[in-house]
């Protein structure tokens, strides 16, 4: 159904909404509730176009953060802003929105930051790049250097602070929730680099690591990961990845892999291995067992793949295969363990989004709006090619027995 509004609905739908609504899992984060792309939603659809499968669609203001679900709100940054005559952003506003999920209603839309003479960034990026994160009644967004703080499902803030943070292409990185931390990324290119935890009731620091140096720009999530009975925090930054203790901060192990700055992708965990995309100028995929101390480059590194690697996609890791695809559209499945590869495809577009892995199959969005669905395993198998208008570089959120994407003019609810 195209729904032409909610009054176009609501008579039909209402009962079957409140069902799905009690039986769904949420989507509170960058990847979803693992941070690793995967649900376990079911009934999802394989096909849908602009006038198929489409519940509602409703207009939401720029910025690239991905959408998340929790509650049966959906929660996204967005950014508004006045133009110079020379066609520079002025007068920025930061703002945190809140949809219902049922029918695409705005509920919350606040604004968090106002900037009257924003830095530069790169132009593929946008100003509120970075995604939410919801736990219970609080959100917490998070804009870079130019602030983050602290909602209530309500819209009112409770909290706000601004860090020092010098990035050369703008805002980039999601944080991460462990127990009453939020975990953040500061990985500027100028005289400091971090990674900080704040308090989630008042926003203080609870503690902040320094990065060995040399150091430059990156802009990857971190991930938090259970290793035999203890957790860690895995943090990839400029030309190494650290694994810290979550409550402390103290580093647990690192590995390094020579001139890679500029990460984007969020790493992936699972066969005791984590899977890190060491970013720019030469891209790398690397496969890092946890169980190490210290440096462990030269003794805990499985294995190491240039073929395809991506700058900006995550990669996805569903049983034994791990799936990634380059900016160019080259899709590849190898062996987790190994690092074997076992089939290569090339997909029509550029991408930037992450795969999700839900109703036993992947979804990979490209930069063109274009998602193609394919079967997990050791062939390629495509099962459907759906096409929306607009670009797209948010990564889609699966709750509800439904797909949630974002373009750079519409949020859409495809079920």
């Amino acid at each position: 159904v195209l729904a032409g509004g909610p009054e176009e609905l609501a008579p039909h739908a209402a009962p079957q909404e409140a069902r799905l609504q009690a039986a769904s899992e949420d989507w509170p984060q960058f990847r979803g509730p693992t941070g690793q792309g995967h649900s376990t939603e079911t009934g999802l659809p394989v096909a849908w176009s602009e006038t198929q499968n489409v519940v509602w669609k409703v207009p939401v203001g720029g910025g690239w953060s991905s959408p998340v679900i929790a509650g049966g709100r959906i929660w996204l940054t967005a950014v508004t802003a006045t133009r110079t005559p020379r066609g520079d952003d002025s007068d920025v506003s930061l703002r945190l929105v809140g949809l219902d999920a049922s029918w695409g209603r705005e509920v919350v839309n606040t604004e968090a930051f106002r900037i009257r003479s924003p830095a530069a960034i790169n132009l593929k990026n946008s100003r509120a790049s970075p995604t939410p994160i919801v736990d219970g009644d609080r959100v917490y967004v998070h804009f870079g250097a130019d602030g983050t703080a602290a909602f209530t499902t309500a819209g009112k803030m409770l909290w706000s602070t601004r860090l020092r943070y010098d990035s050369q292409h703008g805002n980039g990185g999601s944080p991460v929730l462990y127990r009453d931390l939020l975990i953040i990324n500061w990985d500027g290119w100028g005289d400091e680099a971090y990674v900080i935890a704040l308090d989630t009731e008042t926003g203080e620091s609870r503690w902040k690591t320094s990065r060995r140096r040399p150091w430059s720009h990156a802009y990857s999530t971190p991930l938090v990961i259970r290793v035999g009975d203890d957790d860690q925090v895995v943090s990839v930054g400029a030309f190494r990845a650290v694994a810290y203790e979550p409550l402390t901060g103290k580093e647990i192990w690192r590995v390094s892999y020579g001139e890679g700055f500029s990460n984007v992708p969020r790493p992936v965990f699972g066969q005791g291995l984590v899977f890190i995309a060491t970013g720019f100028q030469e891209p790398a995929l690397m496969a890092v067992r946890t169980d190490g101390r210290g440096d462990v480059t030269g003794t805990h590194v499985a294995w190491t793949l240039t073929r395809g690697a991506p700058y900006t996609p995550s990669p996805l890791l569903v049983g034994d295969e791990l799936y990634y695809v380059s900016d160019t559209g080259v899709l590849s499945c190898v062996d987790a363990r190994t690092g074997r590869m076992l089939w290569q495809q090339r997909l029509e577009g550029n991408y930037s989004a992450s795969p999700v892995f839900a109703d036993g199959r992947i979804y990979m969005l490209s930069e063109e709006g274009v998602t193609t669905v394919f079967a997990p395993g050791k062939t390629f198998q495509r099962l459907g090619i759906n096409r929306l208008d607009g670009n797209a570089l948010a990564s889609i959120a699966i709750a509800d027995r439904s797909i949630f994407i974002r373009t750079d003019t519409h949020l859409y609810r495809i079920a």
